[in-house]
């Protein structure tokens, strides 16, 4: 079986989380750095990469074999874990699966407002963030970590039960990324279940790997890195997945 190739950027939560996925099942792939939003030749909004994914988005997932190629984070995961019958993370059970199903459709506007709120307008100062949305996001946020420490993570290790499902790969590159050893720009104190799924989740295979652009910046509560530095971060990423994937 070929590799498969990955498009996009370590630094992007959506595509940390489909590598996570990767190495944590062992699956061969190549990344090609992609960046997000550029007409550029290595750009998402070249119009090569717009005809394997017309939204123009990272990640994206090629199959060498098919010729297959397919956008968004969560449909890939889903994809990838049906196919290759990743029950572990993916069950097949109909209800199992629905619970999974949910968090990832609930996602999208709750815990993704992380970077909106957070992270985005620390990093990328020319998006001009209004004040009104960041303070939203930061607000949807909140009330989404409050959910699910007094939901689901009160009454279970993991979101969706006691063991690791694709729901916690893509909660966890949101959330993780803002604890003090990565971005440090948010205060956990107030959610201890989150902070126990925290700790846990570090010691799930491959995270230290997925997350090495994240520690290569460092803290950005104070100074917000620049360009040059976000791009020797994800080259740095780069480097050590290719180390990782080496020794699979």
């Amino acid at each position: 079986m070929h590799p498969l190739i990955l498009y996009g950027v370590p630094f992007s939560q959506p595509v940390r989380a489909v590598m996570w996925l990767l190495l944590l099942k062992k699956m061969p792939f190549d990344l090609v750095l992609t960046n997000p939003g550029s007409k550029g030749d290595n750009g998402s909004r070249h119009p090569a990469f717009l005809a394997k994914n017309l939204a123009g988005t990272i990640p994206c997932l090629e199959e060498r074999e098919t010729g297959f190629t397919l956008g968004e984070a969560h449909a890939i995961m889903t994809y990838l874990a049906r196919t290759h019958g990743w029950e572990d993370v993916y069950p097949s059970a109909p209800k199992a699966q629905a619970r999974i199903d949910a968090y990832l459709h609930y996602h999208h506007r709750n815990l993704r407002e992380a970077s909106v709120g957070l992270v985005a307008p620390a990093i990328r100062k020319d998006l001009n963030i209004p004040d009104v949305v960041q303070q939203g996001a930061r607000k949807t946020l909140s009330a989404a970590l409050t959910a699910i420490d007094q939901s689901s993570l009160a009454e279970h290790a993991y979101l969706c039960g006691d063991s690791v499902t694709l729901a916690d790969l893509a909660a966890y590159v949101e959330i993780g990324q803002l604890q003090p050893q990565f971005t440090n720009v948010f205060d956990f104190s107030p959610y201890r279940n989150v902070q126990r799924w925290l700790t846990r989740m570090q010691q799930v295979a491959g995270h230290d790997a997925v997350h090495v652009v994240l520690a290569e910046l460092g803290d950005i509560s104070q100074a917000a890195p620049d360009m040059d530095q976000i791009r020797a971060a994800n080259i740095k990423a780069l480097q050590a997945l290719k180390s990782t994937m080496s020794s699979l």
